[in-house]
């Protein structure tokens, strides 16, 4: 399932877009503002990108799109935009675009193009089915998590957290990160799962433990970090 994050300031045409790529099969997250998308483009990794240029306060999105560069990320961007004259188009695909669509265009279109993009990128993933990071060991196939040769039984929602804090190692994941990720919620709300749960993890992989891998970040969210000079 490719992992999409659509950067759109109107709601109308968000729902418009999410809803046609879920029925494709892709996994979508939305953000409205340049603030929100830039974390969310610097802090994780995604299968596709739909850019729109004109984004609220005078955003520029393809200033969005150069910082995303800059910091090495190479996943798909598709650039959408309201401009339509040849240099706009140029300046989007030299700021790092891998292609430019020109508003209001064909949903037929927007799709086939993101199918094309999609299946160009294939995304660097480790060919062993096991991971080790310090003690702890993960046997991926057997869904099998060890600290210091101990089995900790996890439950799946807990496995897959823990995954995700490792996929994101030494960078912030916020609880709304966590909601979207684990729990499908692409909205703030004032449940209080993720610490619950983020608790009950600490207990198994930390707290029989002389070092936290977990790290609390005050007033964000979480970090899983080799680094024990927090703990």
């Amino acid at each position: 399932m490719v992992r999409c994050l659509l950067i759109e300031d109107d709601k109308v045409n968000a729902e418009f877009i999410i809803e046609a790529f879920e029925n494709r099969g892709y996994q979508m997250a939305w953000a409205a503002d340049g603030q929100s998308a830039q974390q969310r483009l610097l802090n994780e990794d995604w299968g596709l990108v739909i850019l729109d240029r004109m984004l609220p306060n005078h955003f520029d999105g393809l200033d969005l799109l150069s910082l995303a560069r800059q910091h090495g990320k190479q996943f798909p961007i598709l650039v959408l935009s309201a401009l339509s004259g040849l240099d706009d188009r140029v300046r989007g695909l030299k700021a790092g675009g891998d292609d430019y669509l020109v508003k209001p265009f064909a949903l037929s279109e927007l799709l086939a193009r993101a199918e094309a993009l999609s299946r160009r990128y294939q995304p660097q993933e480790s060919s062993s089915s096991e991971m080790t990071m310090g003690d702890l060991h993960i046997d991926l196939v057997k869904s099998e998590v060890k600290r210091q040769g101990q089995v900790i039984p996890l439950q799946a929602r807990e496995l897959k957290l823990l995954l995700y804090l490792i996929k994101n190692k030494d960078q912030v994941v916020t609880r709304s990160m966590l909601l979207e990720e684990i729990w499908g919620y692409s909205f703030e709300t004032s449940t209080n799962i993720t610490d619950v749960q983020i608790s009950r993890l600490r207990s198994k992989i930390d707290k029989p433990f002389e070092f936290n891998y977990i790290q609390t970040v005050r007033g964000i969210g979480y970090m899983f970090s080799e680094d024990f000079s927090n703990s």
